[in-house]
């Protein structure tokens, strides 16, 4: 259940999390009227799971996902509530069975080459590369487009608008996940106006 083709175009992806319910409907239609596509809901607060399920029934332009999967049966639960593709900090047997028994693309996360190539056999030609500054960043995956060219990359951690754009000049990256255009101050002052201006400057990236 490779996600290649269905996040194919999505440049930057924001990671958000919601922990006001609602907040959903309006954070989705502020960020698709900025020009982006895609958003990734994650699975870190309680609310998590009911969002993905406001966002996919009252903004249905809006391509949600769900973020920040653990557990295998997480998965079958972001199914039901309608993400449209599912993102893992790693990736574990049961966690890629389950993906794949849903029928949910899925883009799991890598963090050493070893990783890369067993999730590649496997089919995910898209990972996810957690934490992308942490782990050495743009270098680090200057270093493995060479030995890897088949597997492409969603960085994420550590990722600003002062970063974003050189690491989309990777060849081997075709899109970011920032959680810096929904910071948890802004969300929690429901200050819309400001995020858009942060969707808008990640848009034009």
């Amino acid at each position: 259940m490779d996600a290649s083709n269905l996040m194919d175009g999505a440049r930057i992806v924001p990671v958000v999390v919601i922990d006001d319910i609602d907040t959903a409907v309006p954070l989705a239609e502020c960020l698709l009227s900025a020009g982006l596509r895609f958003i990734e809901v994650t699975l870190r607060s309680d609310a998590g799971l009911k969002a993905i399920e406001r966002i996919v029934e009252d903004v249905p332009d809006m391509v949600v996902g769900a973020g920040s999967i653990r557990q295998a049966e997480q998965v079958a639960a972001v199914s039901r509530a309608g993400a449209k593709f599912g993102v893992a900090p790693g990736a574990t047997g049961r966690l890629l069975k389950a993906a794949e028994q849903a029928r949910l693309p899925f883009v799991p996360g890598a963090a050493t080459p070893s990783e890369m190539l067993w999730l590649l056999q496997r089919g995910y030609t898209l990972q996810k590369f957690f934490p992308a500054e942490l782990l050495g960043g743009i270098p680090f995956l200057k270093a493995t487009g060479a030995p890897i060219p088949e597997v492409r990359f969603m960085p994420t951690g550590g990722i600003s608008v002062a970063n974003a754009a050189d690491y989309l000049e990777l060849k081997n990256v075709t899109s970011v996940g920032g959680s810096w255009i929904t910071p948890p101050e802004l969300l929690a002052t429901r200050d819309f106006d400001a995020i858009s201006q942060l969707a808008s400057e990640a848009a034009r990236l």
